[in-house]
């Protein structure tokens, strides 16, 4: 809370909306979109579940629910939703025609890496040039890869980015030979590690960047009182249900395998590459800030100044859910 009131008073973080108050009872039904099948989102599943005092329910989706554009092919339903998950990367991307997004909550930092095969002449990252890499050019896994590679000396172009879904077959690509790295979230990262066995090498994102896993709302919902309410509760569901996952994770892996269809042993071996801090990241404007320069390029558009992204992240939210204390 102290950070939070911190980066309010330097001017860094923009907060709106009415207060609410604590809800009495159940605040409502409410509509969470997001995809199962990323480890990132193991705490919302539990708070749906355990922690929100009413009835929540979790739909395959994305922050396209939210803003009623189109499900992502493969990602999502259709639906509307009132809180969704996503990286960051996502919210900058639909924030530009949808300047109503807000960010209330990061719910996951996701620890990524360069899963990548030695017998191709890899031992570094700058050996990544002119090979073929499975990712997703258009996600945070896709700005990951931005961000290894230059500090490689390297550039996007420099290598040839290999987009495949179901993200399954990138493993499988790997295993023929046909992609020489994979970049992309768990569990595909550990289960290309696995087929490599003693031919992986690996590099580590850490202080380069990590994804941060946000759960996103819209002004509109949050100036409704009753909306709000929810989402208010919603948040300190998370943050609960995130300390219960820190405690003991066997729950929230159940529902994490019912939900995505991940086994045990893909669990086991990738959650460790996972930070379940349901916070407010203090960094999170600095990396969106770094971020919505690649992204702008990407497009052909002017970047946004600082001040205009800080507009997209809501703070009352997490500070009114703090204050809800532990729901039990």
């Amino acid at each position: 809370m102290r950070v939070i009131a911190a980066m309010l008073a330097a001017g860094l973080l923009w907060s709106g909306g009415a207060a609410a108050q604590a809800p009495s009872g159940s605040p409502g039904p409410i509509a969470v979109y997001g995809n199962v099948q990323t480890f990132e989102i193991a705490p919302v599943l539990l708070a749906a579940e355990e922690f929100y005092p009413g009835e929540a329910t979790v739909t395959m989706g994305s922050i396209a629910n939210l803003v009623g554009a189109a499900p992502v092919s493969g990602f999502g339903q259709v639906g509307v939703a009132d809180v969704a998950t996503n990286a960051e990367t996502q919210a900058l991307r639909y924030s530009v025609e949808n300047p109503n997004l807000r960010i209330v909550m990061t719910v996951t930092d996701g620890l990524y890496r360069v899963v990548a095969r030695r017998s191709a002449g890899i031992a570094s990252m700058a050996d990544l040039k002119g090979k073929r890499v499975a990712t997703i050019p258009q996600t945070s896994a896709g700005y990951f890869l931005h961000r290894m590679l230059a500090k490689a000396g390297l550039a996007f172009a420099d290598i040839t980015a290999v987009p495949i879904v179901p993200l399954a077959g990138m493993t499988e690509a790997l295993r023929k030979g046909e992609v020489d790295a994979v970049v992309i979230w768990e569990p595909e990262s550990e289960n290309a590690a696995e087929v490599l066995g003693a031919d992986m090498i690996e590099f580590s994102g850490e202080g380069v960047y990590r994804e941060l896993f946000n759960l996103n709302t819209t002004a509109e919902a949050l100036a409704d009182p009753v909306r709000r309410a929810k989402v208010v509760a919603f948040v300190r569901a998370i943050i609960d249900a995130s300390a219960a996952v820190r405690r003991d994770p066997a729950k929230a892996k159940t529902l994490l395998a019912a939900a995505g269809g991940f086994s045990a042993e893909d669990l086991d071996a990738s959650w460790k590459h996972h930070r379940f801090a349901a916070y407010l990241a203090p960094d999170l404007l600095d990396v969106m800030a770094e971020q919505e320069t690649w992204l702008a390029a990407q497009t052909g558009r002017p970047p946004r100044s600082r001040a205009d992204l800080a507009k997209l992240i809501d703070t009352s939210v997490y500070a009114e859910a703090m204050a809800l204390g532990v729901r039990r």
